[in-house]
């Protein structure tokens, strides 16, 4: 049996589970470093995924809880796709990714893991950056912690 060690993962396991929303509570906790934000706008902010796929996995959220995108006021959606277009300049910048995948899960049965507040996710791309190893052993291996990659990001936007 092989052992593949993640001792930053005790963390989130003890950690006290709230009956709230987290993107609706963490932006105004004053802990934007610990909670990985990045960015707050007037309308959404941006964060890093805590579960990403690739170093650099960023979420927009919008602050108001809505469930899907049609729901988005004019000026939410605006501010949104903007936000979407200057994290892929900040991480083209700071990561060079060779490309993207952006978009939403929008549902549960979409794979959405908080399904009644929508977000978008961006998850920069590099050529081999999937391997085997998530098709064999059910592990994704990422390169960086996420407090690297916050410190590499924080202030770019």
């Amino acid at each position: 049996m092989k052992h593949i060690w993640a001792p930053w993962r005790i963390q989130y396991i003890r950690a006290e589970k709230t009956a709230g929303c987290i993107l609706c509570d963490k932006p105004g906790e004053n802990r934007d470093k610990q909670n990985y934000i990045l960015y707050k706008g007037k309308k959404n902010f941006i964060m890093l995924n805590s579960f990403p796929y690739n170093p650099g996995h960023l979420l927009i959220v919008p602050y108001r809880h809505i469930g899907t995108p049609e729901e988005l006021t004019e000026d939410e959606r605006n501010e949104h796709f903007g936000l979407i277009c200057r994290s892929i300049v900040v991480l083209k910048a700071e990561f060079k990714p060779a490309g993207f995948n952006t978009g939403a899960n929008i549902g549960k049965v979409a794979g959405a893991g908080i399904d009644d507040h929508f977000h978008s996710h961006i998850v920069p791309r590099w050529q081999g950056d999937t391997n085997y190893i998530p098709v064999l052993a059910d592990v994704r291996i990422m390169p960086q912690a996420l407090e690297d990659i916050y410190e590499t990001l924080a202030g770019k936007f």
